[in-house]
């Protein structure tokens, strides 16, 4: 759909603005080149199931265009990242995106500059012809046919992401129960730990298992794995491999999430990190389109940790998991990488030796405003600019407008072309 002369183009015609907006930044930020260079190295995962349009349990819009097929997907993620050069790897979420035929995927892959980096299982919903029914549970059933089920499934997702070159296997259990009496806790936190580990052992010694928790949803007495203690406890367990996935969405309202970012770190076992915005609890809102100060503040210590050499923590798996329901999803992503990278590129700006000094004095008004002068600076051209010297547009949106996208989608797909994975 887009080309490099059609991109050269659009940058042109916002070349005057971007370069006076890029000056100013110069002027102001005396590391100005390597924070630029640090967000051309910052890519982000698109996942499969992000590409149509979002809903409720009480209803759905389509917009139209919609990728109904796992190639569909790949070349529309593959658009995305031809716009915005931070894009360029995918999530995969089974049974929904089973490769049908691997070397073609993975030529449609390199054609678009992309890789598959991790494969997500799906034991919260029942799949025609499954034999039995995760209505009370899966990895941590009573049922040992329930739970070898389960694992066999988890097993076939890493089958799948071998053979596409991912390195990274995604658990979410929707496992818990509605009512009182209905689990025992702690049979049921065993028995996830037994499956996890099975899978685990089936794993490649360099993949990495991610364990995602959430505090409620879609059960709402309890979750086997409600937050990050149960998930770092779990990751004890099992082994070195296995790590936390932090989701902005799954947590309680005003919960402290950095502070969790800085505890996982610390522990060096933060391996994933879902982006996203919520307002009352995992709406998946564009990312930082609610709390972008408590966006920055995750990002303060996501860039502490990253530049503090006695931090070990692995390198961080990093995705956008958002449900867009109004807004056109290609957009809506767009959106959110631009909101990350600025983020990322302010949390950068902070002198950290400085706000040590602060912290060390008991300083807090000048630790807080260390923070909030680093917050308030506008870094937009920085992420600008980075993506155009990777080869991207100054304004991704814009450009995805002028080449009337979302209409040459429908053209080509139809106005009630449906996604799977929703």
């Amino acid at each position: 759909m887009v080309d490099q002369a059609f991109i050269e183009q659009q940058n042109q015609e916002k070349h005057v603005q971007h370069q006076r907006r890029l000056a100013y930044c110069f002027s102001e930020i005396a590391h100005a080149e390597a924070i630029i260079e640090q967000l051309m190295a910052f890519q982000i995962a698109i996942p499969s199931w992000a590409l149509g349009a979002g809903g409720t349990r009480f209803g759905r819009f389509s917009i139209g265009g919609e990728p109904s097929t796992l190639n569909q997907k790949i070349a529309d993620i593959g658009l995305i990242h031809a716009l915005c050069q931070s894009a360029n790897a995918i999530s995969l979420h089974i049974p929904w995106d089973i490769p049908q035929d691997v070397a073609a995927t993975k030529q449609l892959l390199a054609q678009y500059g992309l890789s598959i980096d991790s494969v997500n299982s799906n034991t919260f919903q029942d799949q025609a012809n499954q034999p039995f029914s995760y209505k009370f549970g899966s990895l941590c059933s009573h049922q040992a046919h329930v739970r070898q089920q389960a694992i066999q499934h988890n097993t076939d997702c890493i089958e799948y992401g071998k053979a596409l070159g991912a390195k990274i296997h995604t658990v979410w259990l929707a496992d818990g129960s509605n009512f009182p009496g209905q689990q025992h806790f702690r049979h049921a936190y065993q028995h996830t730990a037994n499956s996890l580990s099975e899978i685990y052992q089936s794993m490649p010694t360099d993949w990495t298992m991610l364990i995602e928790y959430k505090p409620y949803e879609p059960n709402f007495y309890s979750m086997v794995i409600p937050d990050w203690g149960t998930s770092y406890s779990l990751c004890q367990q099992i082994g070195s491999n296995a790590q936390v996935l932090v989701d902005l969405g799954h947590h309680l309202p005003n919960t402290n999430i950095e502070q969790i970012v800085g505890r996982l770190t610390h522990f060096g076992r933060l391996g994933g990190f879902h982006f996203n915005g919520s307002m009352y609890g995992d709406d998946d809102l564009t990312t930082g389109s609610t709390r972008p100060f408590q966006l920055f503040l995750i990002f303060n210590e996501l860039v502490d940790a990253m530049t503090d050499s006695t931090v070990t923590n692995p390198p961080i798996a990093w995705m956008i998991d958002a449900s867009h329901n109004t807004k056109d999803p290609i957009e809506d992503l767009l959106q959110s990488v631009q909101n990350i990278l600025v983020t990322y590129a302010k949390a950068l700006l902070v002198d950290r030796a400085a706000l040590t000094a602060a912290q060390l004095n008991n300083d807090v008004v000048s630790a807080e405003e260390l923070l909030r002068d680093a917050f308030a600076t506008d870094t937009r051209a920085l992420v600008s600019e980075a993506m155009r010297r990777a080869g991207g547009c100054l304004d991704p949106i814009a450009a995805f407008r002028a080449v009337a996208g979302r209409q040459r989608l429908i053209d080509a797909r139809g106005k009630l072309s449906v996604a799977t994975g929703l």
